[in-house]
């Protein structure tokens, strides 16, 4: 049996004014996902349990079958393991976002989608400023056991390397507000808070004496960019311990996606991932590369997991008309090359569904159930001929928790 599991990153929404009282999946041109539904079942799987945020992190951990109340540790763990950071048992990982915050209102969480060049360079500054300097800007005996490390784009990383006699001063106690949430709200009252956090605090406000004049921020708004202000420090934890997927179900699998949280996700689980060229994250990226990348990929691996981060990036800038387009890009070279495949292959089921809801009024990510469909071998049909939200919403079939979805997809 071969499994085919497409994840098109926090598709689902609410109905819209500016789409005539529709979804986007409603609103989108999607017949390869719409034949998937009328071939298969259609239902919904609530992957972010209420008491955690509603963010990537918990609900991919559920929606491969992972109990996030078991495993899920804090969001930059899991992205640190994706640049092959290993951290010890009073080691810590802190994700660093590079943002834009103009009179104490988040205006950009990604400083305008920085480079990665860019981004490596503003960290090695805050490197050596913040944390190697003569006058670090926290403690001397902190600061030696703390490192800025660059990861792709806005997305980066700091960690903490701890001992028995200096563990990581942050704990699960130590709460933060993740910045794709606070897109055009006042961060005021929402700076770290509980144990470590004032070290926290300290590094972004230092942080954005360092940026202020670096040359690539002249350089910046001279083009008519927005500035990397600051750093914006949030989703800490220490080591998650998971199982294998292999360990659990026996199939060797495969992760295809652009983004860290995911990368480092399929790393925990046992997965090698692919690489695509021109896979930028956001709505430029290269589907059609995705697409075919998977469909080679079934026929080394048990298990292919595409990860389209495209329609999220369109919520968190409230474009509704973007997100209908990559919906449709999705559905066009990733669902139809896979779901080709999946039926000339015989012996093989594919499952198509978003992490979390992403609404484009809000631009953040909310809790509540997303639209799944189902179809291959041994999937008994129903009578829903569309993949969207209300008609999904009227099978019948829901997982909730979550993470029981996966089970059924692979045993069911």
């Amino acid at each position: 049996m071969k499994y085919v599991i497409i994840i098109p990153d926090g598709c689902a929404d609410e109905s819209l004014e500016s789409l005539g009282g529709k979804t986007p999946l409603q609103a989108a041109r999607l017949p390869n996902m719409d034949a998937i539904a009328t071939a298969g079942r259609v239902g919904v799987t609530d992957n972010t349990p209420i008491d955690f945020p509603a963010g990537s992190e918990v609900a991919n951990l559920c929606l491969l079958g992972y109990d996030p109340s078991r495993f899920f540790t804090g969001r930059a763990p899991l992205e640190a393991a994706a640049t092959g950071i290993q951290l010890g048992p009073y080691d810590c990982a802190v994700r660093c976002n590079l943002v834009t915050v103009e009179d104490q209102i988040m205006i950009d969480f990604t400083a305008d989608h920085v480079t990665t060049e860019d981004s490596t360079a503003f960290l090695s500054e805050l490197n050596d400023r913040l944390l190697r300097s003569d006058r670090p800007a926290v403690a001397p005996e902190i600061a030696a056991r703390l490192e800025f490390v660059p990861g792709v784009s806005y997305r980066n990383l700091l960690i903490y390397r701890g001992d028995a006699e200096h563990p990581s001063p942050f704990t699960p106690a130590t709460r933060s507000s993740a910045p794709h949430d606070l897109t055009d709200l006042s961060i005021a009252d929402d700076f770290p808070r509980g144990p470590g956090s004032d070290l926290l605090v300290a590094l972004m406000s230092a942080s954005a004496e360092v940026l202020a004049d670096h040359p690539i921020n002249v350089a910046r708004r001279q083009a008519g960019k927005k500035l990397a202000t600051n750093v914006w420090l949030w989703g800490s934890g220490g080591a998650p311990g998971l199982p294998t997927f292999e360990e659990r179900y026996g199939l060797k699998g495969v992760m295809i996606t652009a983004v860290d949280l995911l990368r480092g996700i399929g790393a925990l689980a046992g997965w090698p991932r692919i690489e695509v060229e021109g896979a930028t994250g956001y709505l430029d990226t290269n589907y059609a590369g995705k697409g075919a990348a998977g469909v080679e990929a079934l026929q080394q691996y048990d298990i292919v997991c595409v990860h389209i981060e495209a329609p999220d990036e369109a919520s968190h800038e409230g474009r509704a008309e973007a997100k209908v387009e990559a919906l449709e890009q999705i559905d066009r070279h990733i669902v139809g090359p896979l779901w080709t495949a999946v039926q000339n292959h015989g012996n093989a089921r594919i499952l198509v569904l978003p992490d979390h809801p992403t609404f484009c009024r809000t631009k953040k990510h909310t809790h509540g159930p997303v639209p799944l469909a189902i179809a291959g071998t041994g999937v008994q049909t129903d009578q829903a001929t569309t993949y969207d939200e209300i008609s999904a919403a009227q099978t019948g079939l829901v997982f909730d928790p979550g993470w029981t979805m996966m089970d059924a997809f692979i045993s069911g």
